[in-house]
């Protein structure tokens, strides 16, 4: 809502709403009965060419100014906002912007070539310099204020570099206007420029205000400046626009609101919100609608507006629930789970983010993992930094975690559930729009920071990767996946400076982990080590989807631990140790943990050393010697054929 984007824009809706609940307001405007033209000599002329974009244009010339520094009452309105002061006369212009909620902009008189104004588009591939020093391109669909040599600002949007009030400028030429949304709107996504201006423009404004406000910015400088009010007010105003026209039903408004609502009291509330009533009936209404109230043009926003007032709280529940709901509905496999695994998480001590599906296209520059080709883009961006979907969860965390580095908050543990979205060409059909995208539901984690903070009983503990690896394993497991038929591999993706690829016996990818690299993590300004997971939760449902649960009795007989020192290529991973004796002893093989890993001098080069423990157990009897001894022989002839081990 455009009309909400000033103090005399909220203060005017809580009017409203004090009115309805017994509270009488007095809403107070500037008074403008005070302005008068000093000198009726002519100053500045206005020439709009594209009426089509500028709906109307106003200006008044203020010569004999001082330029200097705001009042102390103007300078604190200012700072309290979030302002910083600059002079008295361009501090005025965003008093009037927040304030009433009117973009307005001074130009130095002076520096007008030919004391002329001309409203018009912009030539093709022009070069313009902005008030920021940086030379914009501009197109045929850029609007610009000019005078009759060179332009001097991007209308709704921009000052230029040339044109602006300076400490040295003695007369001013001060703009109140009205521009087309759609124009500013484009021409601010375009250059990616997002000021206060564009964005109240971009929303619409009333055109019917420019004169009153001209009259209050004018006076206001004129007191705080000085000088002479020279020239006519300049006002090209081509289409007048008028207040909208709605037909309002009593029926509906009940209908929609759920409750009956006394017509005294419909009609007080429009009065309060300033909508005019034209006609009226027995059983309708037709009313006139404020210009500023760009929003309100069917009789279900009018309707919106008098629940808004009247309240939410005053509509009672119905004690009869009218719908069809069946007896009991299917629960959602995948909800179920992902409340599940998001309990789990939190209490390991992890924090739930959600971030933007729409982020930069810039993240994916230069990777071959996620190339920026695959991208979906939007075809109109809100700006540069949302122009694409995401294909990964990954950098939105980064920005996460970033924004608490920032604020002395290092030490994170997130999760975060999301879409992700991909576009390939290859996969592009005739007569299937959608083919060539696809979309992945997906869980992200990320590990930055201590796993333990210093204290009295336990130094500093940095996450590490192997952390990670438990929580992965966590999930996997309390989802009902056997991690004996969980693989991890060797991962060259880009995105990570090491990292492994999780996938199934049978070759499906779960997921990846690793990592994150030093490249990526230099771009988002972060210093510490990111460990990151992502797993395609959509692959983990089929995959679990007929899994079930089974609760058995704990054994009441003692397990038995058995270790093995083995001397290994350095290319073994202990996984492959895992499945060899999973293979060899499916039923009373219940673990195999690695406990020790030693590298270096005295074992041969290329070797390393693992020392593993093996537990077995059997739920109806104690083991005896014989049945480990042969389960532990043939796990270890197992592994020096397959691996080539040797016990040390």
């Amino acid at each position: 809502r455009v009309d909400a984007t000033s103090h005399f824009g909220v203060a005017r809706d809580l009017a409203a709403y004090l009115k309805q609940n017994g509270k009488p307001f007095n809403l107070k405007r500037p008074d403008v009965n005070g302005f008068k033209i000093d000198d009726a000599t002519p100053a500045i002329e206005v020439v709009v060419e594209n009426t089509e974009a500028c709906l109307r244009y106003s200006g008044v010339c203020i010569k004999g100014v001082t330029i200097k520094e705001s009042p102390e009452w103007l300078q604190n309105k200012l700072r309290t906002i979030g302002l910083r002061p600059i002079n008295n006369v361009v501090d005025v212009t965003n008093l009037v912007l927040h304030g009433l909620g009117q973009p307005l902009h001074s130009f130095d008189a002076g520096k007008i070539k030919g004391n002329k104004i001309i409203v018009k588009s912009a030539n093709e591939g022009d070069k313009f310099v902005t008030l920021d020093g940086v030379e914009r391109t501009l197109t045929a669909h850029d609007l610009m204020i000019c005078n009759e040599e060179e332009p001097m600002c991007i209308a709704g949007v921009f000052g230029g570099l040339e044109s602006g009030v300076t400490d040295q400028t003695t007369d001013v030429f001060l703009e109140c206007a009205t521009f087309h949304p759609t124009w500013i709107r484009k021409t601010a996504r375009r250059l990616g420029l997002n000021t206060d201006s564009s964005f109240r423009y971009e929303r619409g404004l009333d055109p019917n205000v420019t004169i009153y406000i001209l009259k209050y910015a004018a006076s206001l400088i004129k007191e705080l400046a000085g000088g002479n009010i020279t020239g006519k007010i300049q006002d090209i105003y081509p289409h007048v626009v008028e207040p909208y026209k709605v037909h309002i039903t009593y029926e509906k408004i009940n209908s929609l609101i759920g409750k009956v609502i006394p017509t005294d009291t419909v009609k007080s509330i429009l009065e309060s919100l300033e909508m005019k009533i034209v006609h009226e009936t027995d059983e309708a209404l037709d009313i006139e609608v404020p210009v500023y109230r760009i929003d309100v043009q069917r009789d279900v926003d009018v309707i919106e507006d008098i629940l808004r007032i009247y309240g939410y709280n005053n509509v009672e529940f119905d004690d009869h629930v009218k719908s069809s709901l069946s007896y009991q509905t299917p629960t959602d496999h995948s909800y179920k789970m992902q409340n599940l695994i998001s309990e789990q998480l939190c209490g390991c001590g992890f924090n739930e983010i959600l971030n933007n599906s729409l982020t930069r296209s810039a993240y994916y520059d230069g990777l071959f993992t996620y190339p920026v080709g695959q991208c979906v883009k939007v075809m109109n961006p809100l700006s540069a930094d949302l122009n694409v979907m995401r294909q990964t969860l990954l950098f939105g965390g980064l920005e996460s975690i970033e924004h608490n580095i920032k604020r002395k908050n290092g030490n994170i543990r997130f999760y975060e559930f999301g879409n992700c979205y991909q576009y390939d060409s290859s996969k592009k059909k005739e007569g299937e729009t959608l083919a060539e995208f696809s979309e992945d539901y997906r869980l992200g984690l990320w590990l930055c920071g201590n796993h333990v903070e210093n204290n009295w009983a336990h130094p500093d503990e940095k996450s590490s990767v192997y952390e990670l690896k438990a929580y992965v394993e966590n999930i996997l497991v309390r989802l009902g996946v056997n991690l004996k038929k969980v693989i991890y591999g060797q991962l060259s993706d880009d995105i990570y400076d090491a990292g492994l690829c999780i996938t199934t016996h049978a070759g499906k990818p779960l997921g990846t982990m690793g990592i994150v690299s030093h490249k990526i993590r230099k771009a988002m300004d972060i210093d510490a080590e990111v460990y990151y997971a992502e797993f395609s939760w959509t692959a983990l449902m089929k995959e679990t989807r007929n899994n079930k649960v089974i609760y058995a009795d704990l054994s009441k007989f003692p397990a038995v631990k058995r270790d093995l020192a083995l001397l290994i290529d350095k290319n073994v991973q202990f996984a492959e140790i895992q499945k060899i004796a999973s293979d060899c002893e499916r039923k009373l093989l219940k673990d195999v943990v690695l406990f020790d890993v030693y590298e270096g001098k005295n074992l041969p080069a290329g070797k390393k050393s693992y020392a593993v423990s093996f537990f077995l157990e059997d739920e109806t009897k104690t083991l005896n010697d014989k049945q480990i001894d042969s389960i532990m022989k043939k796990i270890q002839t197992n592994l020096e054929q397959k691996l080539g081990a040797q016990l040390r």
